[in-house]
């Protein structure tokens, strides 16, 4: 009776800061509900995680984006994706808004804050962690290890990351490297008894499908691909029992609230198992975006399993956070999502209202009507604005029942008119590279941001020249200048650190451990660029011819205050290819 009363305590309020619990979230990348055996996966080994699961208050239905970056950016502002810019994975549409407010940048006044892994919301200012509220930073570029923003020649092993903005190498793999670095934040905040917010996200089980051979060992009678997914989140599952042991051994674990969630639908899992559901990653339909969500915190009295299958979303997961910690609200935010405190205490018995949430799969340029959309209830889920399903009685989605129940799809159609009334208004707000700022004074924007064109999202499509010699190159970067002045512009075909000439062929690098080869394996094709051009607002400003052992052209301009589109190009006897790096300081 005594330890539920101290429980309910925990939950409700805090008085101190050596009262507030410290915070570890661990979310995972193209990892599925169906691809965890505590959900009955008959081929997986997750075994710290079925502890986890065993130990947790559970959110048997809880929903996210059906990809990355909007989880993301739904997770860590409790806003909309679409609202937050943060409707697609690339072409400009994967940076998180200037004005929005992160959950780093909330718990940054009352908490230490670290990040470590995948933060794929922006890669230069104002976009990046360390500029929205976290501390400690360890992370790779854009989505991935081995992606157009990320360091060159990166793969899953030994690779080189940003530590607070500066380039260092590190020996293992990937999924090892940023679980260390929390580790070692962890433990430096407990030595201070300061309390923290470790946001730890990695970028496996996403493919390339690589991982150490030990556990590809473990999958050896499954095919390639199914090996080594498996085995990126088996070596997860391992990273988690490390991070709680450590938690235990610092004698931090009672007060430390847990979350293991992950970000989209499984990406290779479906065939083995999906939860019975319909849809994987990218998808309307439940397999796209149910995802799992298991919360641990000992001193509120969650520490043994219990389900809560109220429908719920990334959304909640800020607004939640910033009430059971008692950290404010730092700038006032109308959130789209609710708080669960009171679903989640074990000692309350809460009528939950039922309620219409919204997820959809944008990937365009701008957001489109009912574009691979699902309205979620408590019952029901509409997809598309079209198809209707009874999610209780037919979980797999199998049974279209949209002709039978008008007044149900009416409902819900209205509320996702609102909805989008709502969030429309700022879909026309570009997010902008910033230009000229005193504490980013070099920009390195890369070809992962262009909008208006598909762009080569992993450095295996860089080196391939991918998008290149269209007749006309329709793409730009979206700036926004500062500062007026004078501004030195780079334009490259190969990122700085290759410090290779512009039209030189590149040899393949070495290959790691998986099913997938590395993206550095591909061969660099060489561009033959005869000029590089520089186009302002649409304007060709500026030419020069490109010689033989020049890595990049450079061009002086000078630029307004305000916002503007910028294409640097390489034109060759084929046609025009945009530069896949471009370089920016204001001289």
């Amino acid at each position: 009776m005594i330890k539920k009363l101290l429980g309910f305590f925990a939950l409700i309020q805090f008085a101190s800061a050596q009262t507030r619990p410290n915070v570890v979230i661990v979310i995972t990348d193209d990892q599925g509900y169906g691809d965890l055996a505590c959900h009955g996966n008959p081929v997986i080994k997750t075994p710290h995680l079925d502890k986890l699961h065993s130990e947790s208050t559970v959110l048997t239905d809880y929903h996210v984006a059906p990809t990355c970056s909007p989880t993301r950016a739904a997770l860590l502002t409790g806003h909309w994706t679409n609202r937050t810019g943060v409707w697609h994975t690339i072409m400009g549409r994967s940076m998180i808004r200037e004005n929005e407010v992160t959950l780093g940048q909330h718990f940054s006044k009352d908490y230490a804050t670290g990040m470590f892994g995948k933060w794929h919301l922006g890669d230069n200012f104002p976009y990046r962690p360390e500029d929205r509220g976290f501390e400690e930073v360890y992370r790779h570029g854009g989505g991935g290890v081995g992606q157009t923003p990320d360091l060159w020649n990166n793969s899953y092993f030994d690779g080189s990351y940003f530590h607070n903005g500066e380039i260092v190498p590190a020996k293992g793999f990937c999924t090892d490297v940023f679980f260390q670095k929390a580790h070692e934040f962890i433990k430096a905040k407990a030595a201070t008894k300061e309390p923290f917010l470790a946001y730890i996200s990695t970028n496996a089980p996403h493919g390339p499908l690589h991982c150490p051979q030990k556990y590809l060992d473990i999958y050896e009678d499954q095919k390639d691909g199914i090996a080594a997914f498996f085995g990126m989140i088996t070596n997860i599952d391992d990273n988690v029992g490390a991070t709680r042991k450590l938690l235990t051994d610092l004698g931090i674990s009672e007060n430390t609230l847990f979350i293991f969630t992950t970000d989209n639908g499984t990406a290779t899992g479906a065939n083995v198992f999906n939860a019975g559901m319909k849809g994987r990653k990218g998808s309307e339909y439940d397999g796209g975006h149910r995802v799992p969500m298991f919360i641990h915190w000992p001193a509120a009295g969650l520490s043994q399993h219990r389900e809560i299958n109220t429908l719920c979303h990334a959304v909640d997961v800020v607004p939640t956070l910033l009430e059971v910690c008692d950290v404010p609200n730092s700038e006032d935010v109308k959130f789209d999502g609710s708080t669960l405190k009171a679903l989640l205490d074990p000692n309350s018995d809460v009528h939950w209202p039922d309620r219409f949430l919204v997820t959809d799969s944008q990937r365009v340029v701008d957001p489109v009507k009912w574009r691979k959309s699902a309205v979620m209830s408590q019952q029901y889920r509409l997809v598309n604005g079209k198809e209707l399903y009874d999610i209780k009685a037919d979980p797999g989605q199998q049974k279209n029942i949209a002709k039978d129940n008008p007044e149900q799809i009416a409902k819900m159609r209205a509320f996702y008119d609102q909805w989008w009334a709502d969030i429309s208004p700022s879909f026309p707000q570009t997010t902008e590279i910033h230009l000229g700022h005193p504490d980013h004074p070099k920009v390195i924007m890369t070809a992962h941001d262009w909008l208006n064109t598909g762009p080569p999202w992993h450095q295996g499509m860089i080196r391939a020249a991918q998008g290149g010699n269209k007749k006309k190159f329709g793409g730009h970067w979206a700036i926004k200048v500062l500062k007026e002045g004078e501004y030195k512009i780079s334009l490259l075909r190969w990122p700085e650190e290759a410090k290779h000439p512009i039209n030189a062929t590149l040899p393949p690098g070495k290959n790691v451990p998986g099913a997938s080869k590395a993206f550095r394996t591909t061969p660099g094709v060489a561009l033959k660029a005869a000029t590089a051009a520089l186009l302002l607002n649409g304007k060709e400003i500026a030419t020069k011819p490109v010689g033989k052992k020049d890595t990049a052209i450079s061009f002086t301009t000078k630029l307004t205050k305000g916002s503007h589109a910028i294409a640097p190009i390489f034109r060759s006897a084929k046609g025009e290819t945009g530069a896949f790096y471009c370089i920016i300081e204001k001289l």
